[in-house]
């Protein structure tokens, strides 16, 4: 789980390009793809195995940010029976582009997932295939992995399949296009009934005791060479859309338990001291949290375009730590087999152009539905995934991390000595003097150090010590420090 979400709107200026330059050079990552697997990526873009079943005529849309164009997911909604939804959701399937034991293939397990930074990504795939051939874009046929999923009125699962098939997306929307068609009332019934299932399946959630954490997405903006921060809040779109993606990796992991073999993403229950922590933090933020209510029913009534509960929604992200990938085969199910966030059995499945696992966990239940055993190349892959994986998260942590203090450093550095106004979110256990403070504009989160204890969930105003955005030596590239004025 990263820390923030961040996103950069604009070409960023040469101080920053630079300094981001130095942390993918810190940290090893790739510029580009070697040529032999680019060689490999045009054959195959050119040459994909096609299924025969022709689902062209649903008529898809993608809903992903306005500038993306890896689109691993279109999607379809309509009514099903009396009352109930019948979901059609096309996976890209990228196993109709890579050789098992292939270049890409081994590429992507060097890579094990897509980096994001401010100024540009480093995909798992190249870009021939991740943003071309394999990519659900409008108005192309594409190979796909095709989940199509019967609900009741409820919103509860009732039929499962998922097989091969050809598809076509009609449309390319973003965020808040769907939600300002939506809220007009003019969204034609399968973008329409995105909201009414929606709603339903965040019921479901609630009755199991599932969370969906609502944290801001940081928006650096650049305008007449000079840059602004905000906090994004998440539409309400955002998070029925992550409903379908859900759906379908709770229908993966049912489908796997099943059979017997699969990967899981799996995350125990946070222990008691953490949960202990974090209502110090909530009293500390002056955010009510009576003993008789639960974390997924406060996590619900937070409003994450407030600032103290902003705040305390990123706190809420330390109790999702923990998560890994959890292999079985042969019928012998692991002792944890549910995620503690979804509250329910659950797989990666829905991402396969930027994630690794996906494509293991799509070609599992593709065998399962078809009555077969999956395949080799499968199966010989499956131990080494949990490490592959938490190699690649632990580096995008580390990218997301460090991107984070890189552009906030870069936004202030011309600003040292000046006051700001913010509030103490964070203060460490056996250091009461050392703590974070959040400003109230610009959306910065930085560290503070005073001579006395800090004021936890207290307002304070704050002069900045140091903003550098790093030179490219050493790790903590980027340093923000503040001290109360």
């Amino acid at each position: 789980m990263p820390r923030r979400h961040i996103r950069v709107t604009g070409a960023p200026e040469a101080p920053l390009r630079a300094a981001l330059t130095a942390l993918r050079t810190e940290l090893g990552v790739p510029e580009s793809f070697p040529p032999r697997v680019e060689a490999e990526a045009e054959r195959a873009a050119k040459a994909p195995v096609l299924p025969p079943y022709d689902a062209t005529d649903i008529p898809f849309f993608t809903v992903d940010p306005p500038t993306s164009r890896d689109l691993d997911q279109a999607m379809h909604l309509s009514r099903h029976g009396s009352k109930g939804y019948r979901v059609h959701y096309a996976i890209a399937d990228v196993a109709a582009f890579v050789a098992p034991g292939g270049e890409i293939d081994a590429e992507a397990h060097r890579r094990a997932n897509t980096l994001y930074f401010p100024d540009e990504k480093v995909p798992l795939h190249p870009s021939v295939l991740s943003e071309g051939a394999a990519s659900l874009l409008p108005g192309e046929t594409r190979p796909a992995a095709l989940w199509t999923i019967d609900l009741d009125a409820d919103g509860r699962t009732v039929t499962v399949d998922v097989r091969r098939a050809l598809v076509r997306s009609r449309a390319r929307l973003d965020y808040a296009a769907v939600q300002k068609q939506i809220d007009a009332g003019t969204a034609e019934e399968p973008l329409a009934l995105l909201k009414e299932f929606g709603q339903a399946r965040e019921r479901l959630e609630v009755e199991r005791g599932g969370i969906s954490l609502n944290v801001p997405e940081q928006e650096i903006v650049q305008r007449n060479h000079a840059y602004e921060l905000s906090f994004r809040a998440p539409l309400p779109a955002d998070g029925w859309n992550a409903q379908i993606s859900l759906l379908t990796g709770m229908a993966a992991a049912d489908l796997m338990v099943a059979a017997g073999t699969g990967v899981l993403r799996t995350l125990p229950a946070a222990p008691d001291g953490a949960v202990g922590r974090l209502r110090r933090t909530a009293e500390a933020l002056h955010i009510d949290w009576p003993h008789h209510v639960s974390y997924a029913r406060l996590v619900r009534s937070l409003d994450p375009r407030r600032p103290h509960h902003a705040a305390f929604l990123q706190e809420c992200t330390t109790l999702l730590r923990g998560a890994g990938y959890t292999v079985f085969t042969d019928g012998r199910l692991p002792e944890i087999t549910t995620h503690a966030a979804v509250a329910a059995p659950y797989a990666h499945c829905t991402a396969p152009i930027r994630r690794l696992v996906d494509r293991y966990a799509a070609e599992i239940c593709l065998a399962t539905v078809a009555g077969e055993a999956p395949p080799d190349w499968v199966l010989t892959a499956l131990d080494a995934l949990p490490h592959e994986m938490a190699d690649g998260a632990r580096r995008a942590g580390t990218v997301e991390r460090e991107c984070v203090d890189i552009v906030e450093a870069a936004l202030l550095k011309d600003r040292v000595g000046e006051v700001f106004d913010g509030y103490v979110v964070e203060i460490e256990d056996h250091k009461p003097t050392l703590g974070k403070v959040q400003l109230t504009s610009p959306a910065v989160i930085g560290r503070v150090e005073g001579s006395g204890a800090l004021p936890l969930g207290e307002r304070l105003r704050v002069r900045l010590m140091q903003a550098d955005p790093g030179s490219g030596s050493g790790s903590g590239l980027a340093k923000v420090r503040f001290a109360p004025a």
